[in-house]
């Protein structure tokens, strides 16, 4: 059976609140805000075109290292990593390198040669690691990208929608030593041969501009113009940002900020009573049902959940505690918020069968009940 309630065991519906329509006056040319949590676009301009993203790819290459490397793994930079043009970290041909390092590099400074470095020790060379790329791309549902570079310079057919650069903002996010690496404003990383102490800034200009940014990547060539891929957090409530070809993309991205938070709020999901069921065959007549703790979960202003309960009429013994015997679904606007389990709270154990003479003992005595009414 499912019981459907809400805060204060009464019906509550999820509103359906329109997104803002008014457009923003923005620099760029493509543009997404972002949910973090269900994905959800709160704001888009032009954000399914593909355009060149210059160093913001280097999020997907982050990523796709993070994944595949052990981040205290030691790293010795190959001659082939170094010849290239723009950024740098500045390493050299057989510089030992930790992974979390050459991560740190590769992030706040935007080295060329620390991407290139990176995409050859996961693959064999920078073509395969760029079909590694996309498939990493695929699976996060990037459908309007093509990733050839690992360091995002200017190549034929190289390029990513505003909508799907959002979709990677989200997927890093989700990694914690990369959040932890797209916040940091500036760090020390050690490379060389023997090893040497560097100091790293953030090009990020956001983290010290706008209090509650936490990352993440900016990206500038000739021919893709600014680029910036930006997360922030305010009160619980976390966005991704994304503008391409911009001018002024700081301000760009906190006018979406500010689109963003106005919508959102971080509400606690109510705790659905639980008291007891009957319960047969057992020793005791009665099951006491508990549930984790709810989350909280980020809606629009003013949205209310609905609750929905799944318990069976009575419960059958032996149930060990901590069984699962239910459930409550949580849902807003037609999606699945979350579903958390309804468990017993105790053993439950069967009733130990009478032998014949116990049988006829509790007959005995029921007889002699009714004889003496």
């Amino acid at each position: 059976m499912c019981k459907k309630t809400g805060i204060g065991l009464s019906l509550l519906f999820c509103l359906s609140l329109p997104i803002a329509a008014e457009a923003l006056p923005l620099s760029s040319a493509s543009a997404v805000v972002m949910e973090a949590e269900s994905g959800e676009v709160l704001y888009e301009k032009d954000a399914h075109t593909a355009r060149p993203m210059a160093s913001t790819t280097k999020l997907l290459t982050a990523l796709l290292t993070a994944e595949t490397l052990p981040l205290d793994k030691e790293l010795t930079v190959p001659a082939a990593a170094v010849a290239v043009e723009g950024s740098a970290l500045g390493l050299r041909a057989g510089d030992a390198i930790t992974v979390s390092d050459l991560l740190t590099g590769l992030l706040l400074v935007s080295g060329n040669d620390a991407a290139n470095t990176a995409a050859l020790s996961v693959a064999d060379s920078l073509p395969a690691f760029s079909d590694l790329m996309n498939a990493k791309a695929a699976t996060l549902g990037m459908r309007d990208s093509h990733f050839v570079t690992p360091s995002g310079l200017d190549a034929a057919g190289h390029g990513a929608s505003a909508y799907d650069m959002a979709l990677l903002g989200r997927a890093v996010l989700q990694n914690d030593f990369l959040r932890q690496v797209c916040a940091t404003k500036t760090t020390r990383v050690y490379f060389g041969a023997p090893k040497r102490e560097v100091w790293v800034s953030n090009h990020n200009r956001l983290l010290k501009l706008y209090d509650g940014c936490i990352g993440m990547k900016t990206g500038f060539t000739k021919r893709s113009g600014k680029c910036l891929v930006s997360a922030a957090e305010k009160n619980g409530v976390t966005v991704v940002a994304v503008t391409l070809n911009g001018g002024d993309y700081w301000n760009d991205h906190m006018k979406l900020y500010a689109r963003a938070f106005s919508l959102l709020e971080r509400v606690q999901l109510p705790t659905a009573e639980m008291a007891s069921l009957p319960a047969a065959g057992g020793m005791v007549d009665e099951a006491l049902l508990q549930m984790p703790t709810p989350p909280a979960v980020t809606l629009h202003t003013g949205e209310k959940p609905t609750m929905c309960v799944r318990l069976p009429r009575f419960l059958w013994a032996p149930l060990a505690a901590g069984e699962q015997v239910g459930s409550v679904t949580y849902t807003c606007g037609g999606r699945v918020l979350c579903t958390l389990p309804v468990t017993v709270a105790q053993d439950l154990p069967a009733r130990t069968p009478l032998s014949f003479w116990g049988r006829m003992r509790k007959t005995c005595r029921a007889l002699a009940t009714w004889i003496l009414k």
